[in-house]
Formats: C-alpha cells, sequence, structure tokens
C-alpha cells in the first residue's frame, strides 16, 4: 500500500525551531565569554548537524555545536611537494595551545555553568536538556587544512575543514561548512525540495526502526543527506510521492 500523500507531507516538516535555536545561542553564549581561558584566542563557534542544515525532525532533540581554535591546526599535507613542504615547515612553528588543553579549558567553562548537566563522551561533550533547553552535543575541535599547494603564507591553496580526536585516539575529519552550503545549493537547485525530502527519509528510518525493520545506526543524517545528494536535480518532482520514487529508482 502507498504511503499516501498527506503523510509525506507531515514527514517533511522541520523539527524544533525555537527551542534549538534558544539552546544554540545560550551555550554559545557562554563558551564566547569574556572570562574564558581562552578569550585570546582565535576560535569560532558555529552550528554543524541537522539543526545547522535545517533538516532536522521532531524525534530528534540533540543540537550539535561545534568551538573550533584556529590558532591550532592541523593539515594534510601529502600532496605538496619536497620543496612546498620545506616552505610549509620554514612557515609554521610548532603550535603553543595544544587542541587536548583548548578542550579541557571548554569543559571547564561549560561544567563551570552547567554543573552536573555536563558530561565529558567519546567525541563530544554533552549538556544535558534541561528545562527548556534541548540536548547539545560540543564537538571541540581544531581547524584542519587539506593542502593542495604551499609556497608561501600569501600563496597557497587549502579546503578548510575541522578535526578532533575520539577516546581510543582516532583522529576525526570533517566538513561541515562545506556540507552546509552544498546542502543549500543543492536545495535551491531542486526547486527546495532536498530539504524537506532528507526530512521524509529521515521519518521513514524511523518507522523502519521502531518496527524492528532496520537496525538503528544503520542510516545517520549525514548518510541519508549524501545519499539524496548525488540524485539528480531534475528528479525531484512537484510532490514528495515521485520525489521519493524518483530518488529510489
Amino acid at each position: 500500500m502507498a504511503v499516501p500523500e498527506a503523510q509525506l507531507d507531515t514527514w517533511s516538516h522541520q523539527g524544533s525551531i525555537t527551542q534549538s535555536s534558544a539552546t544554540y545561542n545560550s551555550i554559545k553564549n557562554v563558551l564566547e565569554a569574556s572570562g574564558t581561558p581562552y578569550a585570546g584566542k582565535n576560535y569560532e563557534v558555529f552550528l554543524q548537524g541537522s539543526y545547522g542544515n535545517y533538516t532536522n525532525i521532531y524525534a530528534e532533540s540533540d543540537v550539535d555545536i561545534v568551538i573550533r581554535l584556529d590558532d591550532t591546526f592541523y593539515s594534510d599535507r601529502s600532496k605538496l611537494t619536497p620543496a612546498e613542504e620545506k616552505a610549509w615547515q620554514q612557515a609554521h612553528p610548532a603550535a603553543e595551545y595544544p587542541l587536548a588543553d583548548f578542550k579541557r579549558d571548554v569543559l571547564r567553562v561549560l561544567t563551570s555553568k552547567y554543573g552536573r548537566d555536563v558530561m565529558a563522551g567519546d567525541k563530544t561533550i554533552l549538556v544535558v536538556a534541561n528545562g527548556g533547553r534541548r540536548n547539545a552535543d560540543v564537538i571541540v575541535a581544531a581547524q584542519y587544512r587539506r593542502y593542495h599547494k604551499f609556497n608561501s603564507s600569501a600563496d597557497e591553496l587549502y579546503v578548510e575543514g575541522i578535526c578532533f580526536w575520539d577516546s581510543a585516539g582516532t583522529q576525526i575529519v570533517n566538513y561541515p561548512k562545506q556540507h552546509a552550503t552544498n546542502c543549500t545549493t543543492k536545495h535551491q537547485g531542486t526547486g527546495r525540495w532536498f530539504k524537506p525530502l532528507v526530512r521524509v527519509f529521515k521519518n521513514m528510518r524511523g518507522y523502519l526502526v521502531d518496527n524492528n525493520l532496520l537496525e538503528d545506526g544503520v542510516a545517520p543524517s549525514y548518510y541519508l543527506e549524501g545519499l539524496l545528494y548525488n540524485v539528480p536535480n531534475e528528479q525531484f518532482s512537484n510532490n514528495y510521492a515521485g520525489c521519493f520514487v524518483n530518488a529510489i529508482n
């Protein structure tokens, strides 16, 4: 039996906006306060994930927040020539404020504000929901650069992302700003069908998991966004049933 268009339309709706926005702004203000141990450093606080990409659904409660240290960065220089690598080494002395110290300081700042609601996890610092505040995962990261060229600091080419380490010591690299930009470009290129369709797929995933037809964690939001990003723009129809069938085909 086909899923009615009305159900697909319901599944397309965005989840919490006001409460998620209030949660983000509250934590952002704490992280950016003038009295923090890293107040004099270069860093940036921004959103990533479903809420930041406007693909969040009602079943999701977490707000994903990145605080990225820019004074210290890590890099992939495997594409540089030996001459470029030598020039890079000469231009970049060792960092004085390591990421581990930054994460320690961020944890202290959050704990001083939210107390026992703060828990250090495998990859993130969790600020537990309380009152009107939703759960928030704070990712403490450093800037990451994937170099394509380096002749000097005035003549270089790299792709910028973030990196951090989990509790097992595995480095994790991703590119949340590029991901958000690509999602927005795709959304505009599909007549604004892309993001609602992502939400339809996410709600379908939830239905399948709830009914033991799909294992939880098999289809993360990031994967669904990437999957639908690869559907050609012209396959996005003028209704959700058409979009879904064309995407699956």
